[in-house]
């Protein structure tokens, strides 16, 4: 195997929305960028894993950069510009065309991929951005506190690459640099001796790690479109976990995120509600009672008659959430090994609901519930990767606690106000079941600062966090991990990187030079990055 050498200002590894922002406001800024995906497609969290945006309720007005926002409105510009959508759909300012209950703006993944590639595309045709596609971080040369260069691996069985740049971004979904260069980090739940949380444990608990889940698109036709039995369905159908409270995980029933409590849900295909009439606001109502419109990406009625068969339901359930083991720090042979039993997880959700989930009428099972891996891009139907909810995280100069941000640690004060202010987001403090046997803690967060010390580690110079894997807890990762945060976070990453190598300065000195922070903080203000909430508009939930 011969391996090729590139060179280039700033090297960002993973192309998810973290990494793309991150590569827009570098080539923006001036440097030369290459861009690293390991999937077939880019976006992450809202393409290859298939999952609509999770944003505030406050979206609309203010709350997320302007280039988020172009992103979000290159969506319903391209469902205005090419689909037949109904003249009263076509009308509304604030179009949500799945008409679902989780996002003000549910939609198709490959909408969401045109768009990203038409904002990459200028770059692309410049130079200033070169995407390696279907390439994943192998290996890393360090030399005392640098990184030197990074090796990539392909996918596909073509030579190795590698890339030398004077910065490194490690955007991807695991924080799958950090291990390879040497970088300090922590997995799972730090201890309440460590961070002072009030919902930490007394011991650290690093292989506690929140589940991973498998999303999938399916819709609601004439005919039977039963899949394959799936190969581990008898122990799926029969896994009753804790957090269950010793119920099956595959049914309608799973736990309520905020009092623990068994709920049943409702599961209604195509059941001809108003769109007009979602409210997706999750201050005032959670949306996941009736399963089917909680996260809907394609709302039918919505679009000319005949335009859709059925409506498409995009599934990020719990039922489908993979906890049996954590996949950070361990073999990539065991790696992938939880990821196909991720996978069968997933299908054996379908199979149970085609042939087994109990129907209003009294019947069993959805025959004609169809999987639509037309709209996830997979050959087997389900999502090109796994829906990641915690990665690696590093030591950071600043790490984010659950006393920076919780309602009830906080209260009236609201979150902590950051003098590195690099950005905002807002999203309740939302754990899933993890690895080490834990239920939900979902619990009320204030709208919260993202500090730049955050995305600093304590000793590598030239390397940024610029996903999840900044300076969180597994705790504050609940609030910090979701799409329009990972982008300001990405964007904020990639925006000091050319910022220090324009100025010849390094992160640290940034960080530590007041002169410095406000000259690279303008900048940010210029670019539309808004670094704190207005004042009197926004609560906690």
């Amino acid at each position: 195997m011969t391996t090729s050498e590139l060179t280039a200002d700033v090297l960002i590894v993973g192309a998810g929305l973290g990494g793309i922002a991150a590569a827009l406001a570098a080539a923006d800024r001036g440097a030369r960028v290459v861009l690293t995906e390991e999937h077939p497609w880019i976006g992450g969290q809202l393409t290859s894993q298939a999952v609509p945006p999770d944003e505030s309720r406050w979206v609309e007005e203010f709350g997320v950069t302007a280039r988020y926002r172009t992103l979000r409105d290159g969506i319903r510009d391209l469902y205005r510009r090419r689909y037949p959508l109904t003249a009263e759909a076509r009308a509304r300012g604030d179009l949500n065309p799945g008409a679902g209950w989780v996002s003000k703006l549910c939609h198709e993944p490959r909408i969401a991929l045109a768009v990203l590639e038409e904002m990459l595309a200028p770059h692309r045709s410049s130079g200033r951005i070169r995407l390696l596609e279907r390439r994943r971080a192998v290996g890393a040369d360090v030399d005392g506190d640098r990184i030197t260069r990074v090796t990539l691996g392909s996918e596909t069985g073509d030579d190795e690459v590698t890339v030398v740049a004077a910065y490194v971004l490690d955007a991807t979904e695991t924080g799958e640099l950090l291990p390879l260069a040497g970088v300090e980090y922590v997995t799972g739940f730090e201890s309440r001796a460590e961070t002072g949380e009030p919902s930490a444990p007394a011991e650290a608990q690093p292989a506690n790690v929140q589940a991973l889940s498998v999303c999938f698109a399916i819709d609601h036709v004439d005919g039977d479109h039963t899949i394959e039995r799936p190969a581990e369905y008898d122990f799926w159908r029969e896994y009753a976990p804790a957090a269950w409270q010793g119920r099956r995980m595959l049914s309608w029933e799973a736990p309520n995120p905020r009092t623990l409590a068994m709920d049943m849900r409702r599961f209604a295909p195509n059941p001809g509600d108003d769109p007009g009439e979602v409210v997706a606001d999750q201050a005032l109502d959670a949306g996941d009672t009736n399963l089917w419109t909680f996260r809907r990406i394609a709302a039918r009625d919505q679009f000319a008659p005949g335009a859709y068969d059925s409506d498409i339901c995009l599934v990020n359930w719990p039922s489908i959430d993979y906890f049996l083991a954590p996949v950070l720090d361990v073999s990539r042979e065991e790696e992938r090994a939880h990821y196909a039993r991720a996978r069968q997880l997933s299908l054996s959700m379908l199979y149970w609901m085609q042939t087994e989930a109990p129907r209003a009428d009294g019947g069993r099972g959805y025959p004609g519930l169809r999987l639509r891996g037309d709209v996830t891009g997979s050959e087997d139907g389900l999502a090109q990767a796994p829906y990641h909810r915690e990665s690696r995280r590093i030591r950071a100069l600043t790490t984010i606690t659950e006393n920076d941000v919780s309602h009830a640690v906080r209260g009236d004060a609201g979150a902590r106000r950051y003098e590195d202010s690099v950005g905002v987001g807002m999203y309740r403090i939302d754990l899933h079941p993890s690895t080490g046997g834990d239920t939900y803690i979902d619990v009320a967060a204030c709208p919260f600062e993202i500090p730049l010390g955050a995305l600093i580690p304590r000793r590598v110079t030239n390397l940024l966090a610029a996903n999840k894997n900044i300076g969180t807890t597994h705790i504050t990762n609940g609030c910090y991990r979701l799409h329009p945060v990972e982008w300001n976070i990405g964007e904020a990453a990639g925006h000091l990187a050319a910022y220090c190598l324009a100025e010849d300065v390094t992160p640290h000195a940034v960080h530590a030079a007041p002169e410095l922070l406000s000259a690279y903080q303008r900048e940010l203000d210029e670019a539309g990055v808004e670094r704190h909430w207005p004042v009197g508009r926004v609560h906690a939930y």
